[in-house]
């Protein structure tokens, strides 16, 4: 049987929905389970049963500061070293994000499983079109963000959760791989352009002193957000490879019109 953890976040959901599509034996994991999921809580390592679990499908623990994701991420390791768990796949981060202000508790993650003993998969995941749409500002004049011209090798959530479920589903010939599944690049401008609207760069002092008193925000996401902006703005997400196309055996969807239907979604009403 396959688990998928976080099965009530976006990728968790999505990728059970594809295994379960599919036809594969699949059960979801969650702190907060609905009934035809397991309880698990990876704050509480009593929950962390994973008996009978024949490939665990990790997604990733990132919404916390570093240390607290990596702890969660050893406590279900541990379990699932304890109750021999088959496979492990993990959903890390691109390669090309280790410039990114969360990327250490992917890399550490790794590490630990491959420490593990375990058989593992690791699937280095590019960055949502969800993401970057969800990103864009809506103003008086149009749409504003910190990302300039950079480009971002988006891909759209749907596609990475196919993936995940076409390896979880067989993993064997993936064993000991890192698929690094990046898109197609994407610009603010050009999420703009498609909307018929303007684009005004941000400075990133701007971006970042909204973001130190956005009262919504966590302290960790602050930073987290600034070097994700400074990072797509200088181009070290624009990198492309074949390997998601290749592995799903079919093109991608376009992250441009998954960005523009997002960022759309928000855009204000105006009343004339």
């Amino acid at each position: 049987m396959i688990l998928v953890t976080g099965a009530n976040g976006n990728l968790g959901a999505a990728t059970l929905a594809a295994l379960r599509l599919a036809g594969v034996p699949s059960l979801g994991g969650s702190r907060t389970p609905r009934e035809d999921m397991r309880h698990l809580d990876f704050d509480d390592p009593a929950t962390l049963d994973l008996r009978g679990v024949t490939t665990l499908l990790l997604i990733s623990a990132g919404y916390a500061e570093d240390d607290v994701v990596i702890a969660r991420h050893t406590a279900v390791l541990d379990a699932a070293v304890r109750d021999g768990v088959g496979h492990v796949v993990y959903t890390s981060l691109t390669t090309a994000g280790d410039h990114l202000a969360f990327a250490a508790a992917h890399r550490a993650t790794e590490l630990l499983i491959r420490d593990s003993g375990l058989p593992w998969t690791i699937l280095r995941n590019g960055l949502y079109a969800e993401l970057f749409g969800g990103l864009l500002t809506w103003t008086s004049s149009g749409l504003e963000s910190p990302f300039g011209d950079g480009a971002l090798a988006a891909v759209a959530r749907a596609d990475l959760a196919d993936a995940a479920a076409m390896v979880a589903a067989d993993p064997t010939p993936h064993t000991g791989l890192i698929h690094d599944l990046t898109g197609t690049p994407l610009t603010a401008p050009a999420v703009a352009t498609t909307l018929g609207v303007p684009h005004h760069t941000l400075p990133l002092a701007t971006y970042r002193t909204r973001l130190l008193v956005t009262p919504a925000l966590l302290p960790f996401q602050p930073p987290m957000l600034s070097s994700l902006a400074t990072t797509i703005r200088h181009g070290f997400l624009a990198g492309t490879s074949p390997a998601l196309a290749k592995l799903l055996g079919r093109p991608l969807r376009d992250p441009l019109a998954v960005a523009a239907g997002v960022a759309s979604a928000v855009r204000p009403v105006v009343n004339v």
